[in-house]
């Protein structure tokens, strides 16, 4: 029987593992990252691939830093003869890369060379991809970078967001990973060395970026919006407050109108021009200090003063 040590710490991870023991591996032990306060009342919550491990009874590590040489023995001791990886959030040391027979294996939502790094998804929508996918891959030392081992294409839809993308990827790449595991142990993949001047990066979405521009087309802002949504979710400012935008539609207009000006206030949403003629129809936000909500029902309460003319953006947010 191949000993397995699986490591992955978000929702993306749990399909991957829950599919390797569907597929009657044996997995001994699950890495994860260690638990963090979440919320406004910073309860200390397991990550998701922790609850998974637990409620199947498998024994759970959760290092700081695996490249520290305690944590690292740990593993090491364990003596896997594979290593599979999927969103686990720490760059493995070359020692446990070496370690297993069959190597380190991880399952990344992108189609390598493209979008390596933490926040794929997210950019493959920002940048108005119709396609993604999943690639598993040997690891190394360097980011993603490792042999390509097999891929599989995803179509990415006009209104999917990081959301309903994230869930098509992880089952993809759980489908993907119980093809590749046999062929794997039994020696009939040939890898493919990545080109390294093709790589784009995907690095993790930094506060700044959650703003959206609206000097940018419409186009541009429709795929920023649903490329933070459901998380960090895409801000704007008006009259001086933080306004998150959750959802919002393309709507084409004739007149010319000034970038992050409301031009028309409907029954279901606000017209906001954009740096073209594609406006963008917010139909979904959140004011600062309230729960999300149908923009219509935000325009008929709270929202009442809001008037044509008015400017999403134009204060600085600090």
């Amino acid at each position: 029987m191949t000993k397995i040590v699986f490591m992955g710490t978000p929702d993306f991870s749990v399909p991957v593992l829950q599919q390797l023991l569907h597929d009657g591996y044996e997995v001994i032990a699950v890495v994860t990252q260690p638990d963090r306060p979440v919320g406004r009342k910073r309860v200390m919550t397991p990550p998701p691939v922790k609850v998974e491990a637990v409620k199947q009874g498998i024994p759970v590590y959760q290092p700081e830093k695996i490249r520290k040489q305690e944590e690292l023995n740990e593993i090491l001791a364990l003596q896997p003869d594979l290593i599979v990886t999927a969103a686990f959030g720490q760059i493995l040391p070359k020692q446990l890369l070496e370690s297993p027979k069959y190597g380190c294996i991880n399952v990344h939502a992108s189609l390598l060379p493209k979008l390596r790094g933490g926040a794929p998804i997210h950019y493959a929508i920002i940048n108005g991809e119709d396609k993604t996918g999943i690639t598993i891959m040997y690891m190394v030392e360097k980011l993603d970078a490792g042999d390509i081992l097999t891929q599989v294409e995803v179509p990415i839809e006009e209104h999917d967001n990081v959301g309903t993308l994230h869930d098509k990827l992880s089952a993809a790449g759980a489908k993907l990973l119980s093809e590749t595991v046999p062929k794997l142990l039994e020696g009939e993949i040939k890898p493919l060395k990545q080109n390294d001047e093709e790589a784009t990066f995907a690095w993790n979405i930094k506060r700044e970026q959650e703003k959206i521009d609206w000097s940018k087309t419409g186009e541009e802002i429709y795929n920023h919006i649903r490329g933070m949504n459901p998380w960090p979710v895409a801000y704007s400012t008006l009259n001086s407050s933080v306004l998150k935008v959750w959802k919002a539609e393309k709507i084409e207009v004739t007149q010319t109108a000034e970038p992050g000006m409301i031009l028309s206030i409907e029954e279901d949403g606000l017209v906001v021009g954009s740096g073209n003629h594609v406006a963008i129809k917010v139909t979904e936000l959140q004011p600062a200090g309230k729960k999300r909500m149908e923009a219509g029902q935000y325009l008929r309460g709270a929202g009442s003063h809001i008037e044509v003319g008015m400017k999403l953006g134009e204060s600085h947010e600090g």
